[in-house]
């Protein structure tokens, strides 16, 4: 089990490997964000995209997946997150992409309050097959201490 005393900053992590799919595209649209561009290939024809592209608060659960993965391979002793910063969609996402994530700590704090836990931050960067950055943001995690 990694611990908060465990995490080095600036530590680089890349893992994952999600294959976007047709399917989950235009289900993830009709549920959660129902533009034209996301659910119709003519509608996304006439868009900047010029084909169907997925959400990117799609991609955020993609990636947001792939997190958890590697949270499970790793053995964190995570306690969830009360947010993110700096949340960018930096090109759109099709069906037929496949992502990874790097990420990199930038911080870390101990809690003063409650010293059996900390913060992280953390950028995370979401890339497609041609190493194209997709998506950016900085994630905010609390994780427990082991309090040696």
């Amino acid at each position: 089990m990694r611990y908060f005393e465990d995490m080095v900053v600036g530590e680089i992590r890349r893992f994952g490997n999600y294959h976007v799919t047709r399917e989950e595209v235009l289900d993830f649209a009709s549920r959660y964000d129902p533009q034209p561009f996301h659910l119709s290939d003519e509608a996304a024809a006439r868009t900047h995209f010029g084909k169907l592209a997925a959400s990117g608060w799609h991609t955020c659960a993609m990636t947001m997946s792939m997190m958890v993965g590697d949270f499970e391979d790793d053995q964190q002793a995570g306690l969830g997150s009360p947010g993110v910063d700096e949340l960018r969609f930096l090109k759109p996402v099709f069906p037929g992409d496949t992502l990874r994530c790097e990420s990199e700590l930038l911080n870390k704090q101990l809690s003063r309050s409650r010293p059996n836990r900390g913060s992280l931050w953390t950028q995370i960067r979401t890339f497609n097959q041609n190493d194209e950055m997709v998506l950016r943001f900085i994630g905010i995690s609390m994780i427990q201490a082991r309090g040696e």
